[in-house]
């Protein structure tokens, strides 16, 4: 797919067509414990590995889903998105100005675990935003498999201070889609047809709310949560399906004290049928099975994160 650029004076139009969510960063002081837990617990494998930083695949080809680096706090790394090729990453750099949206980092080869070719820059709320293509894959394991291993990034929830500034960027300059909001409180957004890859929450301060691992089946998925309780690890809130997105949740907090989730079963989007909604925000909607109850204040209190100004690539 190829996007020809904006006639002069016309609006530049979203910058790309977004493929999928590849991977998040994090960055924490706590990093090998976190390594730790995500791939002996969680059910990660590493791929690579440097001083202070590992990096972990699930069951799909793709080379990564998360990157743990050391760091002073508890930070968001940067979000990964595919697109088809690179020639789509130097239209999307073209769009980008046109935009108004300074590059952190120019069209090239990335110099990372993977290698590929991609561009870097950052949102509103100063989040690192990396489009990427011909990243290294590898050898897909058995997603069917007994093996309770999570096969992809399902999404990344952001606590973000302006939640309509927020969507806009994300859909004017990304080319993101609302599939549904949580009353005014909760945005989800898709890139394709997994009912959303992004979503936002309105919150006092920027940082990252949870990351959530996509199970291939709803029995991984139950799987996977009871070989966290044989080592001890019980879930912060959980099982339980939620009302937007119709997923089954379960979450938990790693090493770091940031908060991850299984998840299985995401609600699939028809485009030419899907009416975005307004769901309320009442308990028997947060979880339709009624099992988990509402979130607890530990668990509103872990998801609201540290505040995040972001800026680490500039120092």
């Amino acid at each position: 797919m190829s996007m020809l650029p904006p006639t002069p004076g016309a609006s530049p139009g979203p910058i790309a067509r977004l493929r999928s969510l590849r991977s998040v960063a994090v960055r924490t002081p706590d990093a090998a414990a976190a390594a730790e837990f995500y791939q002996h617990i969680w059910g990660l494998n590493p791929v690579e590995a440097d001083t202070g930083v590992t990096w972990l695949r699930g069951t799909s080809p793709e080379h990564h889903i998360l990157e743990v680096r050391r760091a002073d706090a508890n930070a968001l790394g940067k979000i990964a998105f595919s697109v088809a090729t690179p020639r789509e990453v130097d239209e999307a750099a073209f769009r980008l100005r046109a935009h108004g949206v300074p590059l952190v980092a120019e069209p090239g080869p990335l110099d990372q675990a993977g290698g590929g070719y991609g561009l870097r820059f950052t949102d509103p709320e100063n989040r690192l935003i990396e489009l990427s293509a011909d990243v290294e894959a590898v050898v897909v394991r058995d997603p069917n498999g007994l093996e309770a291993v999570p096969r992809k990034l399902a999404h990344v929830v952001l606590n973000t201070v302006d939640i309509d500034a927020a969507c806009d960027f994300y859909t004017r300059v990304l080319g993101m889609r609302i599939s549904d909001w949580s009353e005014h409180q909760m945005a989800f957004l898709r890139c394709n047809s997994d009912h959303h890859v992004i979503a936002f929450n309105q919150a006092d301060w920027t940082s990252v709310n949870h990351m959530a691992y996509e199970m291939p089946s709803i029995d991984h998925f139950m799987r996977g949560i009871g070989r966290l309780r044989h080592h001890g690890v019980t879930p912060l809130w959980g099982p339980g399906r939620h009302g937007p997105g119709n997923n089954t949740f379960g979450y938990f907090g790693d090493p770091a004290g940031l908060v991850c989730e299984y998840t299985s079963e995401v609600e699939q989007v028809d485009e030419d049928a899907w009416l975005c909604r307004v769901w309320r925000r009442v308990p028997e909607l947060s979880d339709l099975w009624g099992t988990a109850g509402p979130p607890s204040t530990d668990v509103r209190t872990r998801m609201a994160g540290t505040p995040d100004a972001g800026g680490w690539w500039e120092k």
